[in-house]
């Protein structure tokens, strides 16, 4: 007879004999309901609390292996592609006594690659999936290789070819970090469609865990799907989840849903003792154990676990608004951002004479924004609306469909036709690599806000004017104008705090796929 669930009455009212256990299907919709008794009902040998197969269990947690071996063979592939690269570039003739050396090292390149990787420890699944350890550490193997190959090649004076190595490893890692991105990107499509999710318990108190369930189901890329919740003895509230008791009854609750990891929230019921019992239960079927913290948007590259005479601190570094990644980030924007004009150069004309044709009027509009530290700046755009724009704003104001901030609206009239193609792929944003280039502005960062706007920021929002303002952000790759105005700053403010070069490159890798979207642009 399967062991059920400790019953767990609420203060106002009788257990309730429905079961809110979601369905092997996919998540229950998230509606807070009373916290009551759930109902067990027996299930088949062979199946779990939930209705759902051991075999069908066994297949969900297949696919992180399945996922890593495809990464591997991805960056084989890489490494061999970027080795035949630079050969050929490099000689591109037949294979001689002078360049077999070159070909076999091509032949080892992949080998050497995802040895240097993986001493990073890329291959972790702790930093796959989601965030952008995964993105560093890659780049940091590959920065070893070459700085491996240029340190050997001195000890040994070998006459090596400079420009065999300059293109063969930064190719490779660039590879890679592609190659992964895409991986990453297939993957989130997949749980999108509620594929490749780990099945989580959440243990603490009722508003925290309907606050993380709420998060959980908007942003599905982070595979976590709530199947239940463990509460406090004696609490009472509001969470549209099963609740299979209390903080004594974790490991029956895991149980029970077939779940196979554990977040436990910050509540003071829970002590250091507690946790460690809690893992012990847990080691067993090797569920994950994971300790939310409560820091919000502070990334774990910023802590770092200290020990103090036994205790476990928490050191939370000073985020990186100034020193030598700022400086490089500097000139990177600057360089690329030239780059960029360069290779648009065509695009820009061509833009210019639709818009001139289109509708009577500059082609570009100016307006003032405020950048970092508050300093005023002119932004450049192409112009997308009729030259009467600002004058019948007042007009449309009752039809704003954003929030009181901002000013948004789908079908705006005063949007030209060329300016709404312009917009759905933000072309019209080009010209703002100009005020990249005069270093205005860099290539990611919070969006540039209108002097308005910044006079009606509260304190902790004028924290977005601590750095540049950017062409592209967290927000624009989350949705764009499809996001509130809560949820724009809460990305900002998440950017401004955890800024890293690693993180800039994978923004503008989700760019390119937020604009052939062309969602929340309007």
């Amino acid at each position: 007879m399967q062991q059920r669930p400790r019953p767990y009455p609420s203060r106002d009212r009788r257990p309730s004999s429905v079961d809110y256990a979601p369905t092997p299907a996919g998540p229950a919709p998230f509606s807070p309901a009373p916290i009551g008794l759930v109902a067990v009902r027996p299930q088949p040998r062979g199946r779990t609390h939930i209705g759902v197969p051991v075999r069908e269990l066994n297949r969900r947690k297949g696919w992180e292996q399945r996922y890593l071996w495809t990464l591997l063979a991805a960056d084989f592939v890489v490494g061999t592609a970027a080795g035949a690269l630079a050969y050929l570039f490099r000689f591109g003739g037949p294979l001689t006594p002078h360049n077999r050396m070159y070909f076999l090292l091509s032949v080892l390149l992949p080998i050497a690659l995802v040895a240097a990787v993986g001493s990073t420890r890329s291959y972790d699944k702790r930093f796959l999936f989601v965030g952008t350890q995964e993105y560093d550490r890659v780049i940091r193997g590959g920065l070893w290789l070459i700085a491996a190959a240029s340190i050997v090649s001195y000890a040994l004076e070998l006459p090596t070819a400079r420009s065999y190595v300059l293109i063969a490893l930064p190719a490779a890692t660039a590879g890679m970090v592609v190659a992964r991105f895409l991986l990453r990107h297939r993957l989130h499509l997949r749980r999108e469609r509620g594929e490749c999710l780990r099945r989580v318990i959440v243990v603490g108190h009722e508003l925290a865990i309907i606050a993380l369930t709420r998060q959980l189901c908007r942003e599905r890329f982070h595979g976590l799907e709530v199947v239940g919740a463990c509460v406090p003895a004696g609490s009472d509230g509001l969470v549209g989840l099963p609740v299979y008791g209390t903080f004594d009854d974790v490991a029956t609750a895991v149980s029970h849903a077939g779940a196979d990891t554990v977040i436990v929230l910050s509540c003071p019921e829970l002590d250091g003792h507690a946790l460690r019992r809690m893992a012990w239960q847990l080691e067993r079927d090797e569920v994950d154990l994971i300790v939310a913290s409560a820091l919000i948007d502070v990334a774990g590259d910023r802590t770092t676990i200290r020990p103090v005479d036994g205790l476990p601190m928490l050191h939370v570094e000073h985020p990186r608004l100034s020193g030598g990644s700022r400086i490089v980030k500097e000139l990177a924007d600057r360089a690329a951002a030239s780059l960029l004009i360069l290779l648009f150069a065509p695009l820009l004309i061509a833009i210019a004479v639709l818009i001139k044709r289109g509708s009577p009027g500059p082609v570009f509009f100016k307006q003032t924004r405020v950048g970092r530290d508050g300093r005023e700046f002119t932004i450049y755009k192409f112009r997308t609306m009729h030259v009467d724009a600002e004058a019948r704003l007042k007009e449309l104001i009752p039809l704003n469909e954003y929030d009181c901030v901002l000013f948004k609206m789908r079908d705006d009239p005063r949007v030209t036709p060329t300016g709404r193609w312009l917009r759905r792929y933000s072309i019209d944003e080009l010209p703002q690599l100009f005020n990249v280039v005069s270093g205005q502005m860099s290539l990611v960062g919070p969006r540039p806000p209108l002097p308005g706007e910044v006079a009606a920021y509260a304190d902790d929002v004028r924290r977005r004017l601590a750095v540049k303002p950017g062409m592209t952000g967290l927000w624009q790759v989350s949705g764009r104008s499809d996001l509130s105005w809560e949820e724009a700053v809460r990305l900002d403010l998440r950017y401004v705090e955890n800024w890293s070069l690693s993180m800039d490159l994978v923004i503008m890798l989700r760019t390119v796929t937020a604009v052939l979207r062309s969602s929340g642009a309007y």
